[in-house]
């Protein structure tokens, strides 16, 4: 316990700490993200309804304007969609999906990159090559042409009864294959630098293997560029399921994500029903924005070129 409290100490007297301390605009959007995190991940908890439970919905409340409107309800602070939903309870539960898919697609990407990086890096000759051609190539192709090729492929793999409940697999594996380049360019980049140093050339005489070289030594080295490249990737992969959900690539209406909350209230925009795609909407800018906002701090803060 004192030796938790001792690290806990030396990070606060820390330089991250105390840049994060008079940074107020990064403050607040921390909060902000931790406020929606927390909404999100609580979603059974603190929704005032369960949007996904036929029992309690009523179809007399569908399309009611936000409570502070003439005709509201405070039973629904931000009214109701076509189905008589709560719509700030399929925000908290649109935007858990939303969040899910950014972490797990940054994630495959990440593991993808780093590893072909790594392997890149070390191994360079002929085998950069191969890698990094196929990252030129990978770039050659928007995440929306590389969606719609494996939402093809999955279409004609999966039985019809299974295409829904494995989109969201779908979504993941489109944004995390078209976002994979950034990191092993950054990774590769890094252990090219890394493998000319002594502790390198060290572990090679003592007969260490090339694997627990590149894991144990070099990958450590690597982290910090990761963790920022991930933190702002996190950004672009929840923007980028919101627009695939959009254009009905996404996820479902029944595991709906900001999306498709947006998509669903895009067809009633015009005819007065604005509460109904304006809050996800909402919802979807600010936790993009923050996620952006950290995502640069860190930047700046691991980036030794900018201190």
């Amino acid at each position: 316990m004192s030796q938790l409290v001792l690290r806990l100490k030396a990070f606060g007297n820390s330089e991250l700490a105390w840049r994060f301390r008079n940074s107020p605009p990064v403050i607040f959007a921390a909060v902000v993200l931790i406020v929606l995190v927390f909404c999100a991940a609580a979603a059974n908890l603190i929704a005032p309804h369960n949007p996904f439970d036929p029992a309690t919905l009523n179809i007399m409340d569908a399309r009611l304007p936000p409570a502070w409107i003439d005709g509201g309800s405070s039973t629904y602070l931000l009214g109701t969609d076509e189905q008589g939903r709560d719509i700030l309870s399929t925000i908290f539960y649109g935007m858990r999906v939303s969040i899910l898919v950014g972490i797990a697609a940054v994630a495959f990407s990440m593991t993808i990159g780093v590893a072909l990086g790594l392997i890149a890096g070390y191994l360079g000759g002929w085998v950069d090559t191969v890698i990094m051609r196929l990252g030129d190539i990978q770039l050659s192709f928007p995440t929306i042409m590389i969606a719609f090729f494996i939402d093809g492929v999955a279409k004609i793999v999966m039985p019809i009864g299974m295409r829904e409940e494995m989109r969201f697999y779908v979504v993941i594996l489109a944004i995390g294959v078209a976002d994979w380049v950034q990191f092993a360019r950054t990774v590769r980049a890094a252990t090219m630098i890394e493998r000319r140093k002594d502790y390198v050339a060290a572990a090679r005489i003592s007969e260490v293997s090339g694997v627990r070289i590149l894991l144990a030594h070099i990958l450590p080295n690597t982290i910090g560029p990761v963790l920022v490249l991930a933190t702002l990737g996190l950004g672009v992969a929840i923007l980028t399921e919101a627009i695939l959900s959009f254009l009905g690539l996404g996820m479902p209406p029944s595991q709906p994500s900001l999306g498709t909350l947006i998509r669903a209230g895009n067809d009633l925009l015009l005819s007065g029903e604005w509460w109904i795609s304006l809050f996800p909407g909402a919802a979807l800018v600010l936790l993009v924005l923050a996620v952006n906002i950290v995502g640069d701090w860190l930047r700046d803060v691991l980036n030794p070129r900018l201190r």
